[in-house]
């Protein structure tokens, strides 16, 4: 664990807020110098809490939809599965590849603008590797909402926490090659400054500065944001599964879980669970003790929960592999 103190914590809410804040923009909302924040954002990536700075695109703007497949391994290897991992990491369609520890042990995300595309490529991985899958279920994610980082602080952070939602339908935008190039280095580096941005585009700052406010304005580009190792904050990652049994509870069970400042995701999807989540909790006690106060306050409404741990993030990219003539 490392120890950070309450300026370090409203440091990285802001970053996760708008990453693209000057230091100079942050520190005056967290009542410190240009110069304090600079070095703090520093110690703190030189201490492993902040890993990168991300772009989230909403992808579902630019045509895509997105499947997502859980896969439980049986009679594997470990160079099999090794194999296997590869095999998904290096598909240009995959935005996410996780080993996981639980009932599933890899989890797979998809953007798709074929369906039937996925069809054929899902019925060559079977033949490549069915045999090593257990059970595997292909499930539609068709809404993704986030939420604030207020398990940052201690205090009562719960007003207001949704950030962000993006979702599938609508209508799509057309992107040119320029567009996708910047996309393509800010999502990898989302506080990279304009000037290096121009230079490595070959285009004015000003006309990277107009194509990132176009890209928000039309809603491709969530949000600039930071990614935390909170297992530096001695806290831990799970997704949580909720099943129902009575349906007409999924509103007034998603609307409580919004206000908790454990969650930071919520994923509504066809084919698995009712409600999927991601939950930021101090240890598995901890989250057992969420799942009994969920239950106990919805009784009756819910047939079971599971979790899943995240293991290990193989690839996390947030823009597809896109071509242009």
């Amino acid at each position: 664990m490392v120890e950070i103190d309450l300026k370090d914590r409203k440091i990285l809410y802001q970053l996760d807020l708008n990453c693209r804040q000057s230091n100079a923009q942050i520190g005056k909302k967290v009542g410190l110098s240009k110069e304090v924040v600079k070095y703090r954002i520093k110690r703190m990536e030189n201490e492993g809490i902040i890993t990168f700075f991300w772009t989230m695109i909403n992808t579902y703007k630019l045509g895509y939809n997105v499947f997502r497949i859980y896969i439980s391994f049986q009679d594997i290897g470990t160079k099999v599965k090794e194999d296997i991992i590869q095999y998904f990491v290096n598909c240009r369609d995959t935005w996410v590849v996780i080993s996981l520890k639980g009932d599933i042990d890899l989890d797979v995300i998809f953007w798709v603008k074929d369906s039937g595309e996925f069809y054929h490529f899902w019925n060559q991985t079977l033949v490549k590797f069915g045999k090593y899958f257990g059970q595997t279920v292909v499930s539609s994610l068709n809404q993704v909402i986030t939420y604030k980082k207020t398990f940052l602080f201690d205090e009562d952070q719960t007003a207001n926490r949704e950030f962000f939602r993006f979702a599938s339908g609508g209508e799509t935008i057309t992107i040119d090659e320029l567009d996708y190039k910047l996309l393509n280095d800010l999502v990898v580096n989302a506080r990279i400054p304009l000037t290096e941005l121009a230079e490595k585009l070959g285009c004015s700052s000003q006309t990277i500065r107009y194509r990132i406010n176009n890209l928000m304005k039309n809603d491709i580009i969530k949000a600039f944001r930071v990614y935390v190792d909170v297992t530096k904050l001695d806290l831990e990652k799970f997704g949580l599964s909720i099943y129902l049994k009575d349906h007409s509870q999924r509103k007034a069970i998603f609307d409580y879980l919004a206000q908790q400042s454990y969650l930071e995701y919520v994923d509504m999807a066809i084919g698995w669970a009712d409600i999927q989540c991601e939950v930021i909790v101090k240890n598995m006690g901890h989250l057992l003790q969420i799942m009994e106060e969920i239950n106990s306050r919805f009784p009756g409404a819910i047939r079971k929960q599971t979790f899943i741990v995240s293991v290990k993030y193989h690839k996390e990219r947030w823009l597809p592999k896109m071509e242009f003539k």
